[in-house]
């Protein structure tokens, strides 16, 4: 017995609980009462409810002991022990008993590892991912449809039972006969020597069929190889239109980067010219928004002047170098005068407004049709 094997027991032991504290000295010499302790103990700890004869004061009641453990552990725990060794009581009992106190050792850590893995689900059940069960659950249904297929069939072999119970027993109870024996066993050789016939042609056919496709290889190798000649022949001839191709090429390659210039010259003017229409349109919703609030000012200004009822003119100048003269006319009327420094007077405005249709319409019309057109 090895020192490793006390240790791991006493070791074992200690992990699994038990009350006395064992040394690796108490085994050096038989010690009967210790070992029946000891096995009394790992009978309960596996079964609680089994109970063991604990008498060993005479040879038979501890022949009986060995033999009730030895049978009890065989058929609940399927762990065979050698029940000579266990009877000696010294070191090669202590590895017998080994055995059971590895079982049991390892579910105690096998319910620890349980245990902690439950923890571990328990937090983070609430991170559950339905996607990598997907296969376990695909796994699941194909067993529980072998499950009862194989149920069915079971279920009919059982219902044919009552008649094959009865063709078995005919048959189990039927006497040998040596020349039907014989016969069968003449017919069974028969057979199997008509099998190695036909392996053995099948084995020659596969010779021929050998020399056949050996003889294909060889004619397909021949042919590649005339590929490959010819290949390397016709990639080393120049074909009659490669420089008038090359020259076409360069032209086109030419012709792509002018295309490319100009496209991109286009692009850039396309861009320019709509930066352009949006200044002009913001320029010109300036100015209508200037006119609209002279409009309004020009308004008030003829009904300041008609309630006073003075007769002047009265100039008003606005952005874009516009200036326009209120005029009171004889019987009550007013005129607007309107002209643009910096230009001809022919000229019309950059936003499509003419100065001197404005001045006569408001000689004609008056001002208010004026400043509404």
């Amino acid at each position: 017995m090895s020192f490793r094997d006390l240790r791991n027991f006493t070791e074992m032991m200690r992990a699994l609980g038990y009350p006395r504290l064992i040394s690796v000295e108490n085994f050096r010499t038989p010690n009967f009462a210790l070992v029946s302790e000891i096995l009394v103990w790992l009978v309960k700890r596996y079964e609680p409810q089994m109970d063991i004869p604990s008498d060993v004061e005479t040879e038979s009641d501890r022949v009986f002991f060995i033999k009730a453990v030895a049978q009890f552990m065989a058929t609940k725990a399927h762990i065979k022990l050698n029940t000579k060794r266990l009877y000696q009581a010294d070191g090669y009992a202590v590895k017998e008993m080994l055995k059971i106190t590895s079982v049991l050792y390892g579910a105690m850590k096998t319910k620890e590892l349980a245990s902690g893995d439950k923890l571990e689900e328990d937090s983070s059940k609430f991170k559950f991912d339905l996607g990598s069960k997907i296969s376990d659950l695909k796994a699941a249904r194909q067993l529980a449809s072998e499950i009862t297929s194989k149920g069915v069939t079971l279920y009919d072999l059982l219902g044919k039972e009552v008649d094959l119970r009865e063709m078995r027993t005919a048959a189990i109870a039927r006497p040998l006969e040596i020349n039907e024996t014989e016969k069968a066993l003449r017919a069974a050789i028969k057979e199997v020597l008509e099998n190695v016939q036909k392996t053995k042609d099948t084995l020659n056919n596969v010779s021929s069929d050998e020399a056949s496709l050996e003889a294909k290889i060889e004619k397909k190798k021949q042919e590649l190889e005339r590929n490959q000649k010819r290949l390397q022949t016709l990639q080393s001839v120049r074909p009659a239109f490669m420089d008038e191709y090359e020259k076409i090429e360069e032209e086109l390659q030419k012709h792509y980067e002018t295309y490319v210039e100009k496209f991109r010259n286009l692009s850039f003017l396309e861009q320019q010219l709509e930066d352009y229409h949006r200044m002009e349109q913001e320029r010109f919703e300036e100015t209508e928004n200037t006119l609209r609030a002279m409009q309004n000012k020009l308004r008030e200004e003829e009904r300041r002047l008609m309630r006073s009822g003075g007769g002047h003119v009265r100039e008003v100048h606005t952005p874009h170098s516009l200036s326009f003269r209120l005029s009171r006319t004889g019987r009550g009327g007013a005129r607007f005068l309107g002209t643009m420094q910096g230009g001809d007077s022919d000229e019309v405005s950059p936003h499509g407004f003419d100065f001197h249709h404005l001045s006569h319409a408001s000689q004609t019309h008056g001002s208010s049709h004026l400043l509404t057109a």
